[in-house]
This record gives structure tokens, C-alpha cells and sequence, in this order.
């Protein structure tokens, strides 16, 4: 094995199998630029490698598949850097999801943000006991990026406005329930699995159908009428009001989560759900939400969702507008003006 880049990203080839191995144990696996080059560099040697059969996803070492963006450092970085990690990321998320080879992600523990990511284009994703899935990225003043708009707005009935605004954690056996893993794998059979793979990666789908186990609880199920009642209106306010008029102990939970969402984020992911059910191509998705976060990730609600929820911890974000009515539809239509074209997010030229 000879393994490719820093030891946060361990990119190597086993048997017939290109291994891509987050490790960042202590980041929960974040992702940083520097990985996210290392990863795109990899895919692209193994692309036209006949040696390389499969992809294999998975993370070193933690409790975590990976927390995301490393957002603490890209908020810090601001501006252009912030900008420049976005579009290579994004880059990187189009060339899996375009991969010619299939992949298997495991996302055995935390996979939120830019985990998903990573996950969600792969032909195969495993589920565990230990996963926990989300898209928070309203709670920093973003929206669910890196394809998010393309995977929730392909979720059944409304779940991916509940999902988007709220930032609701899964776990593995309601991610198989709702499409979003392709199997359900107990944690204490992945590594043999791996081994089995990497010998003889043509079986790939019998080897994990083999070791998948039935989903015998899956709560969101039984979820989804009181989801679909509630979050039925693609107007932010009107599932405000429709939570805060049922006086369930379920409503007031959302409720007071939404209060604590940036009401713009919530607008645009809203609106974002719309637009991309629309996008016949991956590339156009891409090219969308670029063009918004260009423009989120240099915003006021950004910089503050980061420093109330990571940096100082105090959970008391000033939104900068306040509230919901103050989001006018202009400031919402503005995040979705396409870019200059000599700004505008691109695939990798190998990928053209």
C-alpha cells in the first residue's frame, strides 16, 4: 500500500480498491482544503487506473465519518479563501458523484455538511448503529450545500424542508428508511467487510447485501404525517405559524429551533428546495449553489452562526435581518442571480 498526501487524508490503493480515508479524529474529521485536494488528486490517478475496481469511503479512527467543512477555519479565512475552499469542494463533490468506478461511503458515526457530501454521490452508502446524519448548516447562516439541494429535494413528501430548516439528526436506521443509505451494516462487521472488498471489489454488492441487517425501528416514519401537516408551505413563515398553532410537545420543539435558525438561511434553503427538484444535471446544482454561497459565505450570519456556535459557544446569534418578515423575497431572489461567467463555479476540466 503507498498511501497519497498528509496524514489527514490517507489516499492509498489495497488490492483493487482506491481507499480514501479521512483522519482527523479530534475534528470529528472536518474537512480542510488541503484534504480536499488530496482526495480530488487521488480520484483523478485512479480514474483511468485498471488496477482500481471500487472506491472505498470511510474515516481513520473517532466517532466521526466527518463533521463537515472545517467552518471555524474557513470563517476565520474569510473573503477569497472561503470562496476558493467552496468551489474546490464543490469540485471534488462533482467528481465523485460523476465517478465512473462505484463507491462505497461508510458512514459509520457523525456525517453532517460536507459529509454528506462525500457520502451521498457514492453508489453505495452504509449505514450504521453509529450514524448521525444532519444538514445544520442553518444554525451558521448557510444552507444545506454540496449537493444538498439535489439529495433532500428527492426525498419523499416534505421531509426535506423539515430536514433543511430544522437540521434534524438521523440515525442509520432512518437514513435507510428514507433512501438516504443503501444499507444498514452493524459497525462490528465493517472491517471485515472492507477486507472482503478489497480482494474481490466485483461482488461488491453481494458482499454488503450479505451483511446487511432488517431495520426494525425507524422513528421518522412515524413522523412523516405530522412533517408533512406542518411543513407543508414553502413559505417560512406560514410553517412557523402552523407549528406554533398545535401546542404537541413535538411543534414546540421545532418551533423554538426555528427561532433559533438565521431566518435568511432558512428562506434560501426553502427556495433552494424548489430550484433544484428542477435540475436534470448534478453540474447545474453545483453551479447554483456556488453562486449562493459566494455570496453566504462572506455575509454577516456566517461569521456570527460561527461564532456563537463554535467559537465563543453562547448560542445567541444576532441575524442580521432579525426575523423572518424583515426577509424580503428580493434578498432571498438575490443569493440565486448566476454569476459572472469568469466567476462562476466549473467542473474540473477532466471532467468536461
Amino acid at each position: 500500500m503507498t498511501s497519497i498526501g498528509s496524514t489527514e487524508s490517507l489516499n492509498f490503493i489495497e488490492g483493487r480498491v482506491g481507499r480514501l480515508r479521512l483522519n482527523r479524529p479530534k475534528a470529528l474529521h472536518a474537512l480542510t482544503l488541503a484534504m480536499v485536494q488530496q482526495m480530488t488528486n487521488a480520484l483523478l490517478r485512479w480514474q483511468n487506473d485498471p488496477n482500481v475496481r471500487l472506491v472505498v469511503l470511510d474515516h481513520a479512527a473517532g466517532r466521526g465519518f466527518c463533521a463537515g467543512g472545517d467552518v471555524v477555519s474557513i470563517a476565520k479565512a474569510g473573503g477569497d479563501a472561503a470562496q476558493q475552499f467552496f468551489f474546490q469542494e464543490y469540485q471534488l463533490n462533482h467528481l465523485m458523484y460523476t465517478f465512473r468506478k462505484p463507491g462505497v461511503a461508510f458512514m459509520d458515526g457523525v456525517t453532517m455538511g460536507g459529509g454528506v457530501g462525500l457520502a451521498c454521490p457514492c453508489r453505495y452508502r452504509v449505514a450504521t448503529e453509529r450514524t448521525v446524519f444532519a444538514m445544520p448548516e442553518t444554525s451558521i447562516g448557510l444552507f444545506p450545500d454540496v449537493g444538498g439541494g439535489r439529495y433532500l429535494s428527492r426525498l419523499r413528501g416534505r421531509v426535506a424542508q423539515y430536514l433543511a430548516l430544522t437540521g434534524a439528526r438521523l440515525d442509520g436506521g432512518e437514513c435507510f428508511a428514507l433512501g438516504l443509505a443503501t444499507h444498514y451494516i452493524p459497525s462490528e462487521k465493517l472491517e471485515i467487510i472492507k477486507q472482503q472488498l478489497c480482494a474481490e471489489p466485483e461482488k461488491v454488492g453481494s458482499i454488503l447485501a450479505g451483511a446487511a441487517s432488517p431495520v426494525l425501528v425507524a422513528k421518522i416514519l412515524t413522523q412523516l404525517e405530522t412533517i408533512e401537516r406542518h411543513f407543508a408551505s414553502d413559505v417560512f413563515e406560514d410553517i412557523i405559524e402552523s407549528l406554533e398553532s398545535d401546542g404537541s410537545d413535538w411543534c414546540k420543539e421545532q418551533s423554538e429551533l426555528l427561532a433559533s435558525k438565521s431566518p435568511t438561511a432558512c428562506k434560501i434553503s426553502l427556495r433552494m428546495l424548489i430550484k433544484s427538484s428542477g435540475h436534470l444535471h448534478f453540474a447545474d446544482e453545483m453551479k447554483m449553489e456556488y453562486a449562493m454561497m459566494a455570496r453566504r459565505c462572506r455575509s454577516h450570519d456566517f461569521s456570527e452562526g460561527v461564532r456563537a456556535l463554535l467559537i465563543d459557544k453562547d448560542r445567541q446569534p444576532k441575524w442580521q435581518p432579525s426575523t423572518p418578515e424583515l426577509v424580503t423575497p428580493e434578498i432571498v431572489e438575490s443569493y440565486f442571480t448566476p454569476l459572472e461567467e469568469d466567476r462562476a463555479w466549473s467542473p474540473l476540466a477532466a471532467m468536461i
